[in-house]
């Protein structure tokens, strides 16, 4: 059973479901899209005129959304306001790995407004990475509640998550099991708090914000210092699995006779494809992506050029195995993963085309994630959001907006 800490606020939700539905459905599309005007939410929804314009009306009220002059080309004839997500309502973000934990500020319309990179010299346990952000989130108090509404915690984590209840149950590179984080960090700081998996939720946020956005089946890897993780999106919803497991990509089996993973399988892709060793042949001793590319393109070796092709080689056993079973429209491949991509382009191409079945790799396209460095905030915010979304109404159970941030 979920603590109060880590349940979202009781809500004052508006009793009619259709009025709440079509609420929830403008207010997720400003915030998805970032800017629509009254006319283009109107055609997007299917509702009248009129009562798009209550529905906003009861959104700008609520603190939610905004109104302002049109931007773009002159219109003819009276023009459409645009419709914009309030920046003063936002989410805390935070994301525990082996070598530090992230904290970040999203408002709504998925807008990163600060992140802190914490660093640590040792893995975090479960209690430590919670203190971390704790502590962080404190020292942020005075900003958050001068100029912010915050709707929660969301938690990404690199392991396996039971988002029901926010029980990390192994995230084997943390060394962390059965760890009720959501619950510690909801007490910690006061602030309702769930968690999920980090693959899961950036596959969640690519396909809401970035490389993704349009395409309903689509692939998505995320390398990183705790590893490497993937999520699958179906249609256009997240493939969970029976228990909420599915999308562990990184435990592929991709080499016979591989070294032992951490979870106790062998040649598991992500034993043999490696941020580590890229950092060590870059001699970079660590730190975060952007600062490996760019050792990575400044220094020519053979032994790097080898160790790149063997990595992209094993990436695209993965990703051969990943076209055949999902048939996605994309493959979105993030972190040091991008990187490999992006150093070689042609090369995972031309793995899938030539070893995946011609009719699924005729389809599936590769693309380096958008989001960048803000990719699991904005994911680990999303999960924060989904309440608030599904009943704007509710809103009312948190304190009024501050002052506009916008």
């Amino acid at each position: 059973m979920m603590s109060s800490a880590t349940r979202l606020p009781a809500t004052a939700s508006d009793p009619d479901p259709s009025r709440r539905n079509n609420l929830a459905l403008i207010a997720t599309l400003v915030h998805h899209h970032g800017v629509l005007s009254r006319a283009e939410l109107t055609r997007r929804t299917g509702l009248n005129r009129s009562t798009v314009g209550t529905l906003v009306g009861q959104l700008v009220a609520l603190g939610l959304v905004y109104e302002a002059a049109p931007s773009g080309e002159a219109q003819v004839g009276r023009p459409s306001p645009d419709v914009r997500p309030d920046p003063s309502t936002a989410a805390l973000a935070v994301n525990p790995e082996v070598d530090a934990v992230t904290i970040g500020l999203v408002s709504l319309g998925g807008k990163v407004q600060k992140k802190i990179r914490f660093a640590t010299e040792r893995i975090p346990t479960a209690k430590e990475a919670v203190n971390i952000a704790a502590a962080v989130i404190v020292g942020m108090r005075s900003e958050l509640d001068a100029s912010y509404r915050i709707v929660g915690i969301g938690l990404a984590v690199p392991g396996l998550v039971n988002r029901a209840d926010g029980v990390v149950r192994h995230a084997p590179h943390l060394g962390w099991r059965d760890e009720p984080v959501a619950r510690m960090l909801g007490e910690a700081t006061g602030y309702p708090c769930l968690a999920d998996n980090d693959a899961s939720l950036g596959a969640e946020a690519e396909l809401i914000f970035g490389a993704g956005a349009g395409r309903g089946n689509l692939v998505y890897l995320n390398g990183g210092a705790s590893g490497i993780g993937g999520g699958v999106i179906a249609d256009g919803a997240l493939l969970r699995g029976s228990a909420g497991y599915a999308g562990e990509l990184g435990h592929t089996f991709v080499r016979t006779a591989g070294q032992i993973c951490h979870c106790g399988a062998s040649g598991c892709l992500e034993t043999e494809v490696s941020q580590s060793r890229l950092f060590d042949l870059a001699g970079l001793g660590g730190g975060d992506a952007s600062q490996l590319e760019a050792a990575l393109r400044s220094k020519a070796s053979a032994e790097l050029a080898a160790e790149v092709a063997r990595q992209l080689g094993y990436l695209g056993i993965t990703l051969r195995n990943a076209v055949n079973t999902f048939n996605p429209d994309a493959i979105v491949l993030d972190g040091f993963l991008g990187i490999l991509h992006a150093l070689s382009p042609d090369t995972l191409d031309g793995l899938i085309r030539t070893q995946a079945l011609d009719e699924a790799a005729g389809r599936a396209r590769i693309y380096r994630a958008a989001l960048g460095s803000d990719l699991m905030m904005i994911g680990a915010a999303e999960l924060a959001f989904t309440r608030l979304l599904a009943d704007p109404a509710g809103i009312t159970a948190l304190p009024a907006p501050p002052a506009k941030v916008r």
